[in-house]
Protein backbone atom coordinates (compact mmCIF):
# COMPACT_ATOMS: atom_id res chain seq x y z
CA UNK A 1 0.00 0.00 0.00
CA UNK A 2 1.43 3.55 -0.96
CA UNK A 3 0.54 5.61 2.24
CA UNK A 4 0.70 9.87 2.81
CA UNK A 5 0.79 11.14 5.92
CA UNK A 6 0.50 14.98 5.94
CA UNK A 7 1.77 17.01 8.39
CA UNK A 8 5.10 16.16 10.02
CA UNK A 9 4.26 16.66 14.06
CA UNK A 10 4.57 14.20 16.61
CA UNK A 11 1.29 12.64 15.40
CA UNK A 12 2.23 12.51 11.87
CA UNK A 13 5.78 10.99 12.40
CA UNK A 14 4.57 8.24 14.80
CA UNK A 15 1.97 7.51 12.08
CA UNK A 16 4.66 7.63 9.03
CA UNK A 17 7.00 5.05 11.21
CA UNK A 18 4.06 2.72 12.03
CA UNK A 19 2.81 2.57 8.74
CA UNK A 20 6.46 1.91 7.19
CA UNK A 21 6.87 -1.05 9.92
CA UNK A 22 3.54 -2.62 8.58
CA UNK A 23 5.51 -2.88 5.28
CA UNK A 24 3.69 0.15 3.39
CA UNK A 25 5.75 2.56 1.02
CA UNK A 26 5.33 5.54 3.02
CA UNK A 27 5.58 9.06 1.81
CA UNK A 28 5.72 11.99 4.82
CA UNK A 29 4.89 15.59 3.63
CA UNK A 30 5.69 18.70 5.01
CA UNK A 31 4.83 22.01 4.58
CA UNK A 32 7.78 23.47 6.87
CA UNK A 33 11.61 22.70 5.92
CA UNK A 34 12.11 20.41 8.72
CA UNK A 35 9.54 18.37 10.91
CA UNK A 36 8.33 18.67 14.31
CA UNK A 37 8.63 22.67 14.78
CA UNK A 38 5.35 23.13 17.52
CA UNK A 39 7.63 19.90 19.07
CA UNK A 40 10.61 22.12 19.76
CA UNK A 41 8.85 24.50 21.64
CA UNK A 42 6.70 21.98 23.64
CA UNK A 43 7.28 22.63 27.52
CA UNK A 44 8.88 25.17 27.00
CA UNK A 45 11.69 24.37 24.88
CA UNK A 46 12.25 21.05 27.64
CA UNK A 47 8.88 18.36 25.89
CA UNK A 48 6.74 17.77 28.49
CA UNK A 49 7.37 14.02 27.01
CA UNK A 50 3.81 12.47 28.25
CA UNK A 51 2.70 11.46 31.96
CA UNK A 52 3.70 8.78 34.56
CA UNK A 53 0.12 8.31 35.12
CA UNK A 54 -1.57 4.63 34.64
CA UNK A 55 -2.69 5.18 31.32
CA UNK A 56 -5.98 4.36 32.31
CA UNK A 57 -6.22 7.98 34.38
CA UNK A 58 -5.26 9.73 31.18
CA UNK A 59 -9.05 10.20 30.23
CA UNK A 60 -9.50 11.77 33.07
CA UNK A 61 -7.50 14.24 32.52
CA UNK A 62 -8.85 14.77 28.72
CA UNK A 63 -11.72 17.04 29.26
CA UNK A 64 -12.54 17.07 25.29
CA UNK A 65 -14.16 14.02 23.94
CA UNK A 66 -11.50 12.19 26.05
CA UNK A 67 -13.53 8.37 25.70
CA UNK A 68 -13.06 8.50 22.61
CA UNK A 69 -9.38 7.79 22.75
CA UNK A 70 -9.54 4.27 24.89
CA UNK A 71 -8.46 1.97 22.30
CA UNK A 72 -5.66 4.42 20.93
CA UNK A 73 -4.20 4.25 24.51
CA UNK A 74 -4.72 0.33 24.90
CA UNK A 75 -2.57 0.11 21.18
CA UNK A 76 0.27 2.54 22.62
CA UNK A 77 0.84 3.59 25.89
CA UNK A 78 2.97 6.70 27.70
CA UNK A 79 4.99 2.84 28.53
CA UNK A 80 6.04 2.70 24.80
CA UNK A 81 6.97 6.17 24.02
CA UNK A 82 9.46 5.87 27.09
CA UNK A 83 10.67 2.42 25.84
CA UNK A 84 11.16 4.34 22.15
CA UNK A 85 13.12 7.17 23.43
CA UNK A 86 15.22 4.61 25.72
CA UNK A 87 15.94 3.14 22.56
CA UNK A 88 16.99 5.58 20.91
CA UNK A 89 19.01 6.88 23.67
CA UNK A 90 16.61 10.11 24.85
CA UNK A 91 17.09 9.02 28.83
CA UNK A 92 13.66 10.51 30.53
CA UNK A 93 12.96 11.57 34.28
CA UNK A 94 10.00 12.35 36.18
CA UNK A 95 8.94 16.01 37.48
CA UNK A 96 6.18 17.00 39.65
CA UNK A 97 2.83 16.24 38.69
CA UNK A 98 3.81 13.27 37.24
CA UNK A 99 5.39 15.12 33.68
CA UNK A 100 8.04 13.35 32.01
CA UNK A 101 10.64 15.02 30.41
CA UNK A 102 14.25 14.32 29.11
CA UNK A 103 16.73 14.00 31.21
CA UNK A 104 18.86 16.79 29.13
CA UNK A 105 15.52 19.08 29.14
CA UNK A 106 16.21 19.23 25.07
CA UNK A 107 12.95 19.04 23.45
CA UNK A 108 15.40 18.66 19.75
CA UNK A 109 16.63 15.26 21.47
CA UNK A 110 13.04 14.01 21.22
CA UNK A 111 13.06 15.35 17.37
CA UNK A 112 16.35 13.50 16.77
CA UNK A 113 15.14 10.26 17.78
CA UNK A 114 12.13 10.31 16.22
CA UNK A 115 13.58 12.04 12.77
CA UNK A 116 16.64 9.10 13.43
CA UNK A 117 13.75 6.54 12.99
CA UNK A 118 12.35 7.89 10.21
CA UNK A 119 15.64 7.95 8.38
CA UNK A 120 16.84 4.38 9.39
CA UNK A 121 12.85 2.93 8.08
CA UNK A 122 14.15 4.78 4.87
CA UNK A 123 10.70 7.02 4.27
CA UNK A 124 10.34 9.16 1.76
CA UNK A 125 10.18 12.92 2.90
CA UNK A 126 8.86 15.56 1.30
CA UNK A 127 9.26 19.21 2.73
CA UNK A 128 7.98 22.30 1.55
CA UNK A 129 5.30 20.49 0.15
CA UNK A 130 1.67 22.01 1.03
CA UNK A 131 -1.38 19.75 0.29
CA UNK A 132 -4.21 21.50 -1.45
CA UNK A 133 -6.39 18.53 -1.91
CA UNK A 134 -7.47 15.38 -1.50
CA UNK A 135 -8.89 13.14 -4.66
CA UNK A 136 -11.01 11.07 -3.88
CA UNK A 137 -13.14 8.20 -6.30
CA UNK A 138 -15.77 6.51 -5.50
CA UNK A 139 -15.63 7.55 -2.14
CA UNK A 140 -12.20 6.31 -2.01
CA UNK A 141 -9.17 7.88 -1.12
CA UNK A 142 -7.44 7.96 -5.07
CA UNK A 143 -4.88 10.79 -4.68
CA UNK A 144 -3.40 14.12 -3.40
CA UNK A 145 -2.02 17.11 -5.06
CA UNK A 146 0.24 19.42 -3.38
CA UNK A 147 2.56 22.04 -3.94
CA UNK A 148 6.00 21.49 -3.76
CA UNK A 149 8.70 23.96 -2.95
CA UNK A 150 9.12 25.88 -6.45
CA UNK A 151 5.19 26.27 -6.02
CA UNK A 152 4.28 23.90 -8.93
CA UNK A 153 1.11 21.43 -8.20
CA UNK A 154 1.99 17.71 -8.17
CA UNK A 155 -0.18 14.55 -7.75
CA UNK A 156 1.02 11.52 -6.02
CA UNK A 157 -1.21 8.72 -6.44
CA UNK A 158 -1.91 7.02 -3.00
CA UNK A 159 -4.05 4.10 -1.40
CA UNK A 160 -4.41 5.85 2.03
CA UNK A 161 -3.72 9.42 3.75
CA UNK A 162 -3.56 10.18 7.38
CA UNK A 163 -4.65 13.84 8.24
CA UNK A 164 -2.03 14.97 10.61
CA UNK A 165 -2.10 18.50 9.91
CA UNK A 166 -2.50 19.79 13.56
CA UNK A 167 -4.93 22.22 15.36
CA UNK A 168 -5.07 26.06 14.68
CA UNK A 169 -2.70 27.25 17.44
CA UNK A 170 0.98 28.52 17.09
CA UNK A 171 0.44 29.23 13.46
CA UNK A 172 4.01 30.03 13.02
CA UNK A 173 4.83 26.24 13.35
CA UNK A 174 2.70 25.55 10.61
CA UNK A 175 -0.41 24.84 12.14
CA UNK A 176 -2.89 27.49 10.40
CA UNK A 177 -6.11 24.86 10.22
CA UNK A 178 -4.73 23.71 6.52
CA UNK A 179 -6.24 20.19 7.79
CA UNK A 180 -9.59 21.71 8.49
CA UNK A 181 -9.98 23.08 4.90
CA UNK A 182 -9.40 19.28 3.57
CA UNK A 183 -11.30 17.48 5.52
CA UNK A 184 -14.73 19.85 4.77
CA UNK A 185 -14.22 19.36 1.50
CA UNK A 186 -15.05 15.65 2.31
CA UNK A 187 -18.22 16.47 4.01
CA UNK A 188 -16.50 16.10 7.11
CA UNK A 189 -18.00 17.85 10.00
CA UNK A 190 -15.45 20.44 12.08
CA UNK A 191 -16.64 21.39 15.58
CA UNK A 192 -16.44 24.99 16.59
CA UNK A 193 -11.99 25.95 16.79
CA UNK A 194 -11.35 27.52 20.27
CA UNK A 195 -7.87 28.21 22.00
CA UNK A 196 -7.37 25.84 24.89
CA UNK A 197 -4.48 26.13 27.73
CA UNK A 198 -4.69 29.21 26.93
CA UNK A 199 -4.51 32.28 29.79
CA UNK A 200 -6.98 34.39 31.02
CA UNK A 201 -8.14 38.00 30.33
CA UNK A 202 -9.34 40.42 33.22
CA UNK A 203 -10.67 43.78 33.03
CA UNK A 204 -12.40 47.00 35.36
CA UNK A 205 -10.14 46.41 39.01
CA UNK A 206 -8.81 43.05 38.65
CA UNK A 207 -7.65 44.28 35.71
CA UNK A 208 -5.65 46.66 38.03
CA UNK A 209 -4.77 44.11 40.39
CA UNK A 210 -3.18 42.11 37.53
CA UNK A 211 -1.30 44.94 36.09
CA UNK A 212 -0.26 45.51 40.00
CA UNK A 213 1.03 42.23 40.16
CA UNK A 214 2.52 41.88 36.88
CA UNK A 215 4.97 38.92 36.71
CA UNK A 216 4.17 37.37 39.97
CA UNK A 217 4.60 33.85 40.21
CA UNK A 218 2.80 32.09 42.98
CA UNK A 219 3.51 28.20 43.89
CA UNK A 220 1.10 25.91 45.59
CA UNK A 221 -1.88 28.02 45.98
CA UNK A 222 -4.84 26.97 45.77
CA UNK A 223 -7.88 28.52 43.10
CA UNK A 224 -11.69 27.66 42.18
CA UNK A 225 -13.46 29.20 39.67
CA UNK A 226 -16.50 29.89 40.71
CA UNK A 227 -20.55 30.61 38.63
CA UNK A 228 -21.29 33.71 40.60
CA UNK A 229 -24.84 33.06 39.63
CA UNK A 230 -25.48 30.14 41.14
CA UNK A 231 -22.60 29.83 43.33
CA UNK A 232 -21.47 26.69 42.26
CA UNK A 233 -17.75 25.53 41.69
CA UNK A 234 -17.04 24.79 37.97
CA UNK A 235 -13.17 23.87 38.35
CA UNK A 236 -10.55 23.95 41.14
CA UNK A 237 -6.63 22.71 41.51
CA UNK A 238 -3.75 23.19 43.42
CA UNK A 239 -0.49 24.63 42.46
CA UNK A 240 1.69 27.36 39.83
CA UNK A 241 -0.30 30.19 38.82
CA UNK A 242 1.25 34.05 37.15
CA UNK A 243 -0.17 37.20 37.40
CA UNK A 244 0.20 39.26 33.95
CA UNK A 245 -0.64 42.69 32.17
CA UNK A 246 -3.75 41.45 30.87
CA UNK A 247 -4.42 38.68 33.31
CA UNK A 248 -3.59 35.26 34.53
CA UNK A 249 -1.69 32.33 33.48
CA UNK A 250 0.80 29.41 34.50
CA UNK A 251 -0.02 25.84 34.51
CA UNK A 252 -3.21 25.79 36.56
CA UNK A 253 -4.79 28.71 34.55
CA UNK A 254 -3.93 26.90 31.61
CA UNK A 255 -5.66 23.15 32.93
CA UNK A 256 -8.52 25.48 34.29
CA UNK A 257 -9.11 27.10 30.45
CA UNK A 258 -9.94 23.53 28.56
CA UNK A 259 -12.43 23.51 31.54
CA UNK A 260 -13.86 26.49 31.14
CA UNK A 261 -14.41 26.58 27.41
CA UNK A 262 -17.27 24.04 27.61
CA UNK A 263 -18.66 25.03 30.67
CA UNK A 264 -22.92 25.85 29.48
CA UNK A 265 -23.08 28.99 28.93
CA UNK A 266 -19.41 30.29 29.07
CA UNK A 267 -19.50 33.33 26.90
CA UNK A 268 -22.28 34.83 28.39
CA UNK A 269 -21.16 34.56 32.13
CA UNK A 270 -17.80 35.98 31.05
CA UNK A 271 -19.39 39.10 29.70
CA UNK A 272 -21.92 39.71 32.81
CA UNK A 273 -18.71 39.49 35.45
CA UNK A 274 -20.18 36.56 36.71
CA UNK A 275 -17.15 34.26 36.55
CA UNK A 276 -14.73 34.72 39.63
CA UNK A 277 -11.08 32.94 40.30
CA UNK A 278 -11.02 32.18 44.05
CA UNK A 279 -6.93 31.84 44.96
CA UNK A 280 -6.26 30.78 48.59
CA UNK A 281 -2.92 31.94 49.05
CA UNK A 282 -2.09 29.66 51.97
CA UNK A 283 -4.06 26.51 51.12
CA UNK A 284 -1.95 24.17 53.67
CA UNK A 285 -3.79 26.40 56.51
CA UNK A 286 -7.32 26.16 57.48
CA UNK A 287 -8.93 29.58 58.73
CA UNK A 288 -8.45 28.53 62.47
CA UNK A 289 -4.69 28.02 61.51
CA UNK A 290 -4.49 30.66 59.51
CA UNK A 291 -5.16 33.33 62.18
CA UNK A 292 -3.01 31.71 64.32
CA UNK A 293 -0.63 32.56 62.00
CA UNK A 294 -1.23 35.77 61.43
CA UNK A 295 -1.60 36.46 65.75
CA UNK A 296 2.18 35.12 65.37
CA UNK A 297 3.69 37.43 62.71
CA UNK A 298 1.42 40.29 64.29
CA UNK A 299 3.38 39.30 68.12
CA UNK A 300 6.52 39.34 66.36
CA UNK A 301 5.81 42.91 64.76
CA UNK A 302 3.54 44.08 67.44
CA UNK A 303 5.37 47.74 67.19
CA UNK A 304 5.90 47.94 63.58
CA UNK A 305 3.36 50.02 61.20
CA UNK A 306 0.88 47.61 59.93
CA UNK A 307 2.48 48.07 56.12
CA UNK A 308 5.80 46.58 57.14
CA UNK A 309 4.40 43.45 59.49
CA UNK A 310 4.13 41.02 56.29
CA UNK A 311 7.14 40.37 55.09
CA UNK A 312 7.53 36.58 56.62
CA UNK A 313 3.84 35.81 55.45
CA UNK A 314 3.45 36.88 51.64
CA UNK A 315 5.78 38.16 48.52
CA UNK A 316 6.94 41.52 48.70
CA UNK A 317 5.24 42.32 45.65
CA UNK A 318 1.52 41.46 46.80
CA UNK A 319 1.89 43.07 49.79
CA UNK A 320 1.18 46.39 48.81
CA UNK A 321 -2.27 45.09 46.79
CA UNK A 322 -3.53 43.07 49.77
CA UNK A 323 -3.10 46.38 52.14
CA UNK A 324 -4.93 48.10 50.09
CA UNK A 325 -7.98 45.32 49.96
CA UNK A 326 -8.37 44.45 53.37
CA UNK A 327 -9.02 47.87 53.92
CA UNK A 328 -6.62 47.96 57.08
CA UNK A 329 -4.73 51.62 57.39
CA UNK A 330 -1.23 50.53 56.27
CA UNK A 331 0.44 53.14 59.31
CA UNK A 332 -1.82 51.68 61.65
CA UNK A 333 0.26 49.90 64.51
CA UNK A 334 -0.14 46.15 64.30
CA UNK A 335 -0.68 46.33 68.30
CA UNK A 336 -3.41 48.21 67.17
CA UNK A 337 -5.53 46.19 64.90
CA UNK A 338 -8.76 45.02 66.06
CA UNK A 339 -10.15 41.30 65.65
CA UNK A 340 -12.45 42.06 63.28
CA UNK A 341 -9.47 43.78 60.72
CA UNK A 342 -7.34 40.21 61.95
CA UNK A 343 -10.34 38.21 60.65
CA UNK A 344 -10.76 40.40 57.44
CA UNK A 345 -7.25 39.94 56.42
CA UNK A 346 -7.37 36.24 57.20
CA UNK A 347 -10.33 36.14 55.10
CA UNK A 348 -8.47 37.69 51.86
CA UNK A 349 -5.39 35.72 52.14
CA UNK A 350 -8.15 32.73 51.84
CA UNK A 351 -10.00 34.37 49.26
CA UNK A 352 -8.11 36.36 47.08
CA UNK A 353 -10.70 36.88 44.18
CA UNK A 354 -10.22 37.97 40.78
CA UNK A 355 -13.32 38.36 37.68
CA UNK A 356 -12.37 36.63 34.82
CA UNK A 357 -13.70 38.15 31.64
CA UNK A 358 -12.37 35.93 28.98
CA UNK A 359 -9.76 33.55 27.34
CA UNK A 360 -6.70 35.24 24.88
CA UNK A 361 -6.77 34.77 21.11
CA UNK A 362 -6.11 31.22 19.80
CA UNK A 363 -2.90 32.24 18.44
CA UNK A 364 -2.25 32.18 22.27
CA UNK A 365 -3.01 28.60 23.03
CA UNK A 366 -1.05 25.68 23.70
CA UNK A 367 -3.85 23.70 22.10
CA UNK A 368 -6.93 23.76 19.85
CA UNK A 369 -10.11 22.77 21.24
CA UNK A 370 -12.79 21.68 18.28
CA UNK A 371 -11.53 20.20 15.03
CA UNK A 372 -12.90 16.69 13.44
CA UNK A 373 -16.07 15.40 14.78
CA UNK A 374 -15.21 12.06 16.66
CA UNK A 375 -18.77 11.38 15.33
CA UNK A 376 -17.12 10.74 11.79
CA UNK A 377 -13.99 9.01 13.04
CA UNK A 378 -13.74 5.10 14.15
CA UNK A 379 -11.95 5.47 17.48
CA UNK A 380 -10.21 1.51 17.38
CA UNK A 381 -8.40 2.69 13.69
CA UNK A 382 -8.99 5.98 13.10
CA UNK A 383 -10.61 5.94 9.84
CA UNK A 384 -13.00 8.16 8.65
CA UNK A 385 -16.49 6.60 8.29
CA UNK A 386 -17.35 8.77 5.92
CA UNK A 387 -14.12 8.43 3.37
CA UNK A 388 -12.62 4.72 3.14
CA UNK A 389 -8.68 5.34 2.86
CA UNK A 390 -8.60 8.38 5.32
CA UNK A 391 -7.48 8.90 8.49
CA UNK A 392 -6.90 11.04 11.21
CA UNK A 393 -3.87 12.06 14.17
CA UNK A 394 -3.41 13.89 16.27
CA UNK A 395 -4.58 17.82 17.38
CA UNK A 396 -6.67 17.84 14.18
CA UNK A 397 -9.24 15.77 16.24
CA UNK A 398 -11.61 16.96 18.20
CA UNK A 399 -9.68 16.00 21.76
CA UNK A 400 -8.09 18.10 23.69
CA UNK A 401 -6.19 17.73 27.39
CA UNK A 402 -4.90 19.38 29.99
CA UNK A 403 -1.39 20.12 30.55
CA UNK A 404 0.55 17.37 31.73
CA UNK A 405 2.06 15.25 28.93
CA UNK A 406 -1.76 14.21 27.92
CA UNK A 407 -2.30 16.17 24.40
CA UNK A 408 1.50 14.87 22.89
CA UNK A 409 0.55 11.39 24.24
CA UNK A 410 -2.77 11.56 22.17
CA UNK A 411 -0.57 12.87 19.83
CA UNK A 412 1.48 9.30 19.67
CA UNK A 413 -1.81 7.04 20.24
CA UNK A 414 -3.63 8.59 17.50
CA UNK A 415 -0.60 8.36 15.22
CA UNK A 416 -0.05 4.84 15.99
CA UNK A 417 -3.13 3.67 15.62
CA UNK A 418 -3.68 5.20 12.44
CA UNK A 419 -0.73 4.01 11.13
CA UNK A 420 -0.76 0.49 12.47
CA UNK A 421 -4.16 0.24 10.83
CA UNK A 422 -2.97 1.48 7.13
Amino acid sequence: MKVAIIGGGPAGMMAAITAKKNGNDVYLLEKNNRLGKKLLITGKGRCNITSSLDIKDFIVNIPGNGKFLFSAFDNYTNKDIIDFLNKKGVKVKEERGNRIFPVSDRSLDVLNAFEDEIKKCQIKLKFNAKVMKIEVKDNKVEAICYEDEKGALKSLNVDKVILATGGSTYKVTGSTGDGYKLAKELGHTVTTIRPSLVPLTTKGDSLVTCKNLQGLSLRNVGIKFINLENKKIIYEDFGEMLFTHFGVSGPTILSSSAHLLRYKNIDELLNNDKIELRIDLKPALNEEKMDLRIQRDFNENKNKEFRNSLDNLLPQKLIPVIIEKSNINPYKKVNEITKQERNRLSLLLKNFNIIISGFRPIDEGIITAGGISVKEINSKTMESKLIKGLYFAGEIIDVDAYTGGFNLQIAYSTGFTAGYNC
